[in-house]
Order: structure tokens, then sequence, then C-alpha cells
């Protein structure tokens, strides 16, 4: 079978796992990887078996590298990306894909342009709870829906530097009501704030609004002092409760409770190992740059909501 030769761009937390994923697949072969920490590339390049670089321009000449994961910080997310796009590589970018919706339509043009694929890193969307979700609303087993809530609370994150709880968790949930409802709000209501961390907010309570008079609800805040992963979706004829973090769903409707049982398996890995087969053209993806660029759009009016304090139209 034929390997995509695959690199990763930024070897931090994230980047680290990307590598030992691509390391583990039987998909890619994992050529190279680059951070402008040489001492972090060196680490990671040892243990992976992989060579690296600290010169994002002169690892992308490599010929053998056909698709690069850019994991690096998410004000640069867009700048590394566009590299990797104008050499002609395939590119998954890490949520929240760029610092601004300009960027990412930039990197869309671009992704086109040169006929690559180009997605984004969604993580949620993988995990095999989403999917029975997904499937379970598509047959109207769910009946109709009436609404979502999401909640993403932590602790502050070290790793966190240059984007706020809204571009940094928020938005994978911004994804996930897209993807549920099939569809884009209409409207987006927020209320944003910074409780301990002056430059970025770190809580945000954000309302979507969707045609038909359904709605989402998303609470997402680094003040909690423990972690909790939940989405809860209400149908009109059941209610489904995922725990992302144990990925265990509750389908509760008139009748009966019931806990579908299916192993749990690594999101990086279906992630990855997606992306890999839609370079070889073995799969559809799930994920594209429009929806990035949506769900950032998304989150953008949400910043803007809670700055006016008035409710965002969207197109």
């Amino acid at each position: 079978m034929k390997k995509l030769g695959v690199a990763v761009i930024g070897t931090g937390f994230w980047g680290r796992n990307h590598a030992r994923v691509f390391k583990e697949l039987e998909e890619t072969e994992l050529l190279a990887v680059c951070d402008i920490d040489a001492e972090r590339a060196k680490n990671v390049a040892k243990q992976f078996g992989a060579k690296l670089y600290t010169n994002v321009g002169k690892m992308l000449k490599r010929k053998d590298i056909e698709a690069v994961s850019v994991c690096t910080w998410s004000t640069s997310l867009a700048k590394e990306a566009l590299k990797a796009l104008n050499a002609g590589k395939h590119v998954l970018v890490e949520k929240p894909m760029a610092a601004n919706t300009k960027q990412a339509l930039k990197l869309l043009e671009s992704a086109e342009k040169k006929d690559l694929h180009l997605t984004v890193g969604f993580l949620m969307r993988f995990i095999p709870g989403i999917q029975h979700i997904k499937k379970t609303i598509e047959s109207k087993a769910l009946g109709e829906i009436v609404c979502a809530t999401a909640k993403r609370v932590s602790q502050w994150p070290e790793r966190i530097g240059d984007v706020g709880v809204v571009k940094d968790l928020a938005i994978h949930d911004i994804d996930i009501m897209r993807y549920l409802f099939d569809e884009d709000p209409v409207a987006v209501y927020a209320k944003t704030g910074s409780m301990k961390h002056r430059k970025f907010e770190d809580y945000a309570q954000i309302m979507l609004t969707f045609h038909g008079g359904k709605s989402a609800f998303i609470e997402s805040n680094w003040l909690t002092p423990y972690k909790t992963r939940i989405l809860t979706v209400t149908g009109s004829k059941a209610i489904m409760k995922l725990d992302y973090i144990t990925q265990e769903l509750t389908i509760e409707n008139e009748k009966e409770t019931v806990q579908p049982r299916y192993p749990w398996q690594e999101p990086l890995k279906l992630e990855l190992q997606h992306f890999a087969r839609c370079v070889l053209g073995k799969e559809k993806p799930l994920i594209t740059g429009m929806d990035g660029l949506k769900a950032l759009k998304i989150a953008e009016a949400a910043l803007k909501s809670s700055k006016t304090g008035k409710i965002v139209r969207l197109k």
C-alpha cells in the first residue's frame, strides 16, 4: 500500500501528538517535523524517527512530503498553512484555522487554485458518539431537533497564549452545532468576559439561533476547577447526552434510557487517518476549509455581539 509522506509544522503539545499518530498509522510515513524551537523539534524528531527542521521553507522543498499538519500558535496558523499550500502540499490546519476570516478565505482560495485538500482540525466530529447522534438525527429517531447545549469548561491551559476561549474552545462546539443542525445559524448573541485573565476572554456564553425557532447554547470557560465536556441534543422524540471525555452516550425517550456500547477510539487517530485517506483518494472529506471559515465567522460574530451587547445577524 502506498504511504502518504507527511510532516508536522509546530512540535508543541498537540504537534507532538500529530507526529505520534502519523508514525502509528499504516497510511502515512512521518518524514519531518519543524519548529522554531530547535531543541523541541529535535526531541520530537528523535522520538518518532523523523528529520528535524527549523526552517519551514527548506522543509517544504522536499518532494516526498505530500501533506502537512500545521499545529503552531493560533495567530500563525494561516501563515504557515499558506506556505504549505503554495508549496503544493495538502494541509490539515488546526483550529481556529486563522486569526481572522480574511486569512481563512485566503487559504481556501489558495487550496482551490492549486486543487489541494484543505481541512481543519475539528476533532470532535470524529468521536463515535457524535457520528451516532448525527445518524439518529438523520433517521428521525430523535424526532425533530429542537435545541442543543454544549458545556466545555476547565481551568486555564498554560499552552494558550494568543487567543481567548471563544476561538480556542467554543469554536469546537460552534462547528458541532453546524454539523448536527446541518445548517448555518441565522443569528448570534453572546456574553464574554475576563474574570482572571486580562488579555483574552476566559468565559463565554453563546446562543445560536437557526431557522424554524431551533437554538443552540454554548458555555465555555477557563475558570472551572475540573474539566467538563458535555453535549446534550433535544429532539421531539428523545434526548441524547454525550460525554466527550468518556465517550459515553445516553439516549432517553418516553419508554427507556439506553447507553449504546462501542469501543473507545482516539479521535485524533481517526481524524488523521481520514485526512490521509482523503488525500490518497480513498474517502471524501468530512470537514472542508469552508467549515473552518464558517465556524471562525460565527466565533467572530459572538465576540462582536458581546462587545456591542446586540444580536448579530448572519448572512
